[in-house]
């Protein structure tokens, strides 16, 4: 009898006998012209898909796909995580997580980073091909980066994104494609994924049945621009969210994924879904009855790739004509062709990085590129004189539950080191001999203080300096199912300090000399009691596997501090609109009316810095023009540093629903110690563009504000230390 979805006849004694059939012909003796590496790309992926049967087609668009032995094609599992280095695969180097690296403010370093993991990602890869492994975690494709605008403090997942605001999010997002598909003219290093497409930022526990309804507005101004970046730097995958968008499942929105995606962006990737997010469709959103039809919904509407199982339901919804087999070609050809760019069919020699040696994951080198970007995402929030550290202290104190405490170096979907330096450990090895360390741990992360004595603060009376490490670690914050300490499903329902941490710290205060405190995190914590008592304050996020080490060259002064906050600090929860309201009114810097703790872009250094006058090139700027902003900044103090310039727009007061500020520019400079150096932009006309009601970018003549400085505009960043910025104004003709 005949198969009637791949036309293979079975020989009846083994369907009488219950045996399994024998295994299909070899068709062709001679290499299939597939297999070719000189052919080109098309003529490779027409050639394979002609030979592969329909049940062969559906497995393809699941994420983990059989051989095919007859044709020689290869086992491929296509789940994979480098969110801050190769996740969930054993040994790797563990990078700050994407929120600390988004505080460097550096394009070049995020890219040197992404370009790091995909070496890791290539030796694990051809080690995994080589012991005859093709398992979960162990290709080249990587879900990541999560470029989501982390619009509310309380998601959970905020850690994974470059924070608030879409133009650094872009920009930092493009950077780390670049670095993990590489520039080879053949090949992708690895393929990268813009994530999570779109409009989603929580909350976790509602994620798998929200639909989020932004205005035309806040859609194109906030919530697509980053994943129209990723775009346009080539991208090779983009991921659907689990949550409707405009009353459509972001995995078969054909508002999102073909209207916009493939025919306004010109994306010529594959979309794949998030994990288990196609059996939302029937389970959770209610838009259709069952697997089959959620399966055929999906790939018609342009999601290629099924991370779950629901696909296999294809062969039901061929059979009951809810899709075409010539459709379901168009999503295998998608992925076929990222395969084939891969080098997953080819000889290894070929491969530009398949002589990769095992021996770099987590060696030496890589070890200090973590570490020095640990050291660049370090943001200086308070200093009254304490820090650097004096090398004739007689003794520290380290205290506080994410001092010694691994988790708080991790963060979310990371990779493992055998070598993990806590902030504890960091500053133990740093410390002269001369100098007396004692730890203790102080108080619970989370659960009340136990009565009775604490020799804590006693210990804290007998110290030079005590460094209290507070915080959060991810068992208060992540994705739902990996917190196991949240009421919320990853997400917090207060941005405050934990009150036990808040209750030790003011008693620590009464005891301490000196007090430095470290807070750790993947996201805003509004602690205004820490900025009052604290003599120094640094966030240092979730900073990987070398963050003690960076703590301790910032704290001694082997380093500067150069971090600055890549998100909004809130002075407390009731300043924020409800969590899912997706209408940025009132959120992040560029919408909230109510004074921050800490702006946006805001972080101190060890030094003076002083910017002068800003001169345009012109008075007035017409629709075909470009304008150069020019200011200096001046390094007054004893120490080299690297700054971070921030160029700011201020739309005219009059635009419907403007921004309050829009970053346009940014610029990472050295400035040696007692010298001035030169700062200019150069800004296109269309860095003035406003979008209106309808989502349209246009033309808005008017007065608009140039600023630049070392954070967003506003008094606050001056109160608390910043220099005042560069200012004028310019007329748009």
């Amino acid at each position: 009898m005949a198969d009637p979805l791949s036309g293979y006849v079975v020989p009846r004694d083994a369907l009488r006998s219950g045996l399994p059939p024998p295994p299909l012909p070899t068709l062709m003796s001679a290499p299939f012209p597939f297999l070719d590496p000189d052919l080109a790309l098309a003529s490779r992926v027409d050639d394979l898909v002609t030979r592969l049967t329909l049940p062969e087609k559906i497995n393809q668009l699941l994420h983990e796909n059989n051989a095919v032995e007859r044709l020689g094609v290869p086992a491929y599992n296509w789940w994979n995580e480098a969110c801050h280095g190769v996740g969930r695969n054993g040994r790797a180097t563990v990078f700050p997580q994407v929120i600390g690296l988004a505080a460097t403010w550096n394009r070049a370093l995020v890219q040197r980073v992404a370009d790091t993991i995909a070496d890791e990602a290539r030796a694990k890869h051809h080690a995994a091909l080589a012991a005859g492994r093709h398992g979960q975690y162990q290709g080249l494709t990587f879900w990541t980066p999560n470029v989501n605008i982390f619009r509310d403090p309380r998601w959970g997942r905020g850690q994974e994104t470059f924070g608030e605001d879409p133009f650094l999010t872009g920009e930092l997002g493009a950077a780390m494609v670049r670095g993990l598909q590489g520039d080879d003219p053949r090949y992708l290093k690895t393929a990268a994924c813009a994530k999570h497409f779109a409009v989603h930022s929580g909350p976790e526990q509602d994620r798998h049945g929200f639909d989020a309804r932004p205005t035309p507005k806040d859609l194109a101004e906030t919530y697509l621009p980053a994943f129209e970046k990723l775009v346009h730097a080539n991208v090779e995958a983009v991921m659907g969210a689990y949550n409707r968008t405009l009353g459509e499942p972001c995995c078969a929105s054909k508002f999102l994924l073909a209207d916009i995606l493939r025919k306004r962006w010109g994306f010529a990737g594959h979309v794949v879904s998030d994990c288990g997010a196609i059996d939302d469709f029937h389970r959770h959103h209610y838009v259709t009855t069952d697997a089959a039809s959620s399966a055929a919904l999906a790939v018609k509407n342009g999601c290629d790739l099924n991370c779950g199982c629901t696909y296999n339901d294809l062969v039901v919804a061929v059979q009951q004509n809810l899709i075409t087999e010539a459709e379901i070609e168009i999503s295998l050809r998608r992925l076929l062709a990222t395969k084939f760019k891969l080098g997953l069919f080819d000889p290894h020699a070929r491969l530009p990085w398949s002589g990769l040696s095992p021996a770099i994951i987590d060696c030496e080198a890589h070890r200090a590129l973590a570490r020095a970007a640990a050291i660049e995402s370090i943001v200086l929030l308070k200093n009254n004189g304490v820090l650097p550290l004096r090398p004739d202290h007689e003794s520290l104190l380290v205290t506080g539950p994410t001092a010694a405490n691994t988790g708080a170096l991790l963060g979310n979907y990371y990779g493992f080191s055998p070598r993990l330096i806590t902030l504890a450990e960091g500053i133990i090895e740093r410390a002269p001999e001369s100098c007396r360390v004692v730890y203790r741990a102080g108080c619970p992360l989370l659960s009340p203080l136990a009565p009775g004595a604490n020799y804590t603060f006693g210990t804290a009376a007998e110290n030079d300096v005590t460094i209290a490490v507070l915080g959060l670690d991810p068992s208060l914050e992540g994705e739902e199912g990996d917190t196991v300490a949240s009421s919320s499903g990853g997400d917090r329902d207060v941005i405050e300090l934990p009150s036990v941490q808040r209750e030790f710290l003011i008693e620590l205060r009464k005891h301490a000399k000196r007090l430095v405190v470290v807070l750790t995190g993947g996201s805003a914590i509004a602690a205004p009691e820490v900025h009052e008592l604290a003599d120094a304050v640094l966030h240092v996020w979730y900073p990987g596997c070398e963050g003690g080490r960076a703590l301790a060259a910032v704290l001694f002064g082997d380093a500067s501090p150069a971090g600055k906050l890549p998100l909004t600090v809130p002075r407390r929860t009731a300043d924020l609109p409800a969590f899912d309201d997706y209408a940025m009114r009132g959120r992040t810097y560029r919408f909230a009316t109510i004074p921050p703790l800490y702006p946006f872009g805001f972080g101190l250094t060890y030094t003076r810095l002083g910017y002068g006058p800003l001169t345009l090139s012109a008075p007035t700027l017409s629709i075909d023009s470009t304008l150069v902003a020019a200011t200096t900044l001046a390094n007054t103090g004893p120490r080299d540093v690297t700054e971070t310039v921030q160029c700011y727009l201020t739309p005219p007061p009059t635009w419907p629903d403007a921004p309050r500020a829009t970053l346009i520019a940014f610029q990472k400079i050295p400035v040696p110690a007692g010298q001035t150096v030169a700062v200019t932009f150069t800004l296109p006309v269309t860095v003035f563009a406003q979008i209106d009601a309808t989502g349209r970018s246009v033309h808005a003549p008017g007065t608009y504000g140039l600023v630049i400085g070392s954070a967003s505009p506003g008094d606050r960043a001056p109160q608390l230390g910043a220099p005042p910025p560069a200012t004028a104004t310019i007329r748009l003709l």
